[in-house]
């Protein structure tokens, strides 16, 4: 029962930047994951396994409940990773651990808003969870569904996987940590490809994927080059538009006047990244065949560049927002739950302001953490499980910086997300473990040692007490 009230207690220190703001946080973005399930209408931009999230949390009701959902999850794998890293979890260090995040971290703002932003952290974490195995049967099931829940929310997430899965290899030695954690990316692997072919009729990660790519590589020349080289022959949509390019990624992804949305004599082009896709493939295989340099160059860049970008502050404005999230909220919600989001700090404008003082720590406590990292990593070497948890997070934030940087494009909002794993791993790494729970931390830590231990102990016991009245009979 304690261990249940501090998870909650847990939860609620996550949360309270939805509690100051009046209202659960929310992102332009929002707005596709409402409509997933309230329309119904299929996000052609996204993965198809946030929306039903949500609304397995909402039911047309209340967004409350999500954020609820989502600081409860996460309260629990801190306790989970708590005891992985001490030998045991406590109520009280449970609290100071969520109350530290809450503070010093981004945590609570991504777990506040309804992105799956707040799984960019958590689904790292299930993994690392899974390999070092230290959890009970039930514990390692629920974890598995979680990571495969965090993995398949977003694409991004699962470069990261997939790099953690090498690094457990890596450091564990043994094929059943990689195992573990390769079940919860081969079970969102599987989502994703299925639910593709169900919506889009194509058994794919990303029908779309290349339309990203492509605004990306364009905005950064290789792409662009490489229309000019090519148009008109090769009759691409976009060679019409060759002599605007390069251009402003999220202007040609989003703008309704950029060439990706518009036909050649300027008229509309409805739903232009689905209609580029095919297209966008064919450009991407043969700038990545032509000018592979140039490509990488861009890359290293951008990931070097989103590596130094961390601010939360980028989402909690209301631009936007009046024509996004507002509109499901609006139409799917009882009129209490519009009145409710309108009063809310965010919609008033008011939420930057009043979110200033507590940003600021942010990241000094990021950039502690980062110093502390290689002296913390010799210190362990030979401690695998919090090893794991501390490259594993160092892994993490530079793939994520890759991923989201290089194919997407420097946003703070993308290494923000991730950033506060860093910390959150090295103050799980900074206290001794606990002993006598070596051999069976996750059981004995919650009072249930193997049967078979006790009985050796006691065979052990009796074994010496046996040898006792033997000394005494020959002494006599």
């Amino acid at each position: 029962m304690k261990a249940l009230l501090a998870i909650i207690a847990g939860a609620q220190l996550l949360a309270w930047p939805a509690l100051m703001n009046g209202y659960p946080l929310v992102f332009i973005d929002t707005v596709s994951y409402l409509n997933h399930t309230t329309l119904p209408e299929l996000p052609w931009d996204k993965t198809q396994a946030y929306g039903p999230f949500l609304h397995l949390f909402h039911w047309r009701r209340s967004l409350w409940p999500a954020v609820a959902a989502q600081t409860l999850i996460a309260s629990h794998l801190l306790w989970l990773a708590q005891r992985m890293a001490h030998g045991e979890a406590t109520p009280g260090w449970h609290l100071l651990l969520c109350l530290g995040l809450a503070l010093l971290t981004a945590a609570p703002w991504f777990l506040a808003t309804l992105m799956p932003d707040g799984f960019t952290t958590l689904a790292p974490l299930c993994l690392l969870l899974l390999a070092a195995g230290r959890l009970s049967r039930a514990e390692a099931a629920w974890v598995t569904l979680l990571g495969s829940l965090g993995i398949a929310a977003h694409l991004s997430h699962l470069p990261t996987a997939v790099a953690l899965l090498a690094l457990i290899a890596l450091v564990m030695r043994r094929p059943a940590p990689v195992l573990r954690a390769t079940l919860s990316v081969g079970l969102a692997v599987a989502f994703l490809m299925a639910s593709n072919l169900v919506g889009f009729g194509r058994a794919t990660l990303s029908p779309h994927g290349a339309v990203f790519l492509l605004a990306r590589l364009q905005a950064d020349g290789p792409a662009a080059a490489v229309l000019r080289a090519h148009c008109p022959a090769a009759g691409w949509h976009l060679c019409a538009f060759a002599d605007r390019l390069p251009m402003d990624s999220d202007e040609f992804l989003w703008d309704s006047a950029s060439p990706l949305n518009r036909n050649a004599d300027g008229s509309p082009r409805p739903m232009g990244g689905v209609a580029g896709a095919t297209e966008a493939r064919e450009i991407l295989a043969t700038t990545l065949r032509e000018r592979p340099l140039a490509v990488v160059r861009a890359m290293l860049g951008n990931m070097i560049r989103q590596l130094g970008m961390t601010r939360v502050g980028d989402m909690l404005g209301n631009a936007h927002l009046a024509l996004s999230a507002r509109r499901p909220i609006a139409t799917a919600f009882p009129p209490r739950e519009l009145a409710a989001f309108e009063d809310g700090a965010q919609m008033r404008g008011e939420l930057p302001a009043r979110a200033g003082p507590f940003l600021a720590p942010h990241l000094p406590v990021l950039l502690l953490a980062a110093l502390l990292s290689p002296l913390l990593a010799w210190h362990l070497r030979h401690d695998h499980p919090r090893l794991l948890l501390l490259t594993g997070a160092l892994l993490a934030l530079l793939i994520n910086a890759a991923v989201a940087g290089g194919l997407s494009g420097p946003h703070h909002r993308y290494q923000a997300r991730i950033a506060w794993l860093l910390p959150l791993a090295v103050a799980l790494c900074l206290p001794p473990r606990r002993r006598p729970d070596t051999a069976f931390p996750g059981r004995i830590a919650q009072g249930r040692a193997p049967q078979r231990t006790l009985a050796r102990e006691t065979a052990a016991s009796r074994s010496c007490s046996l040898s006792q009245v033997q000394r005494r009979s020959i002494t006599r």
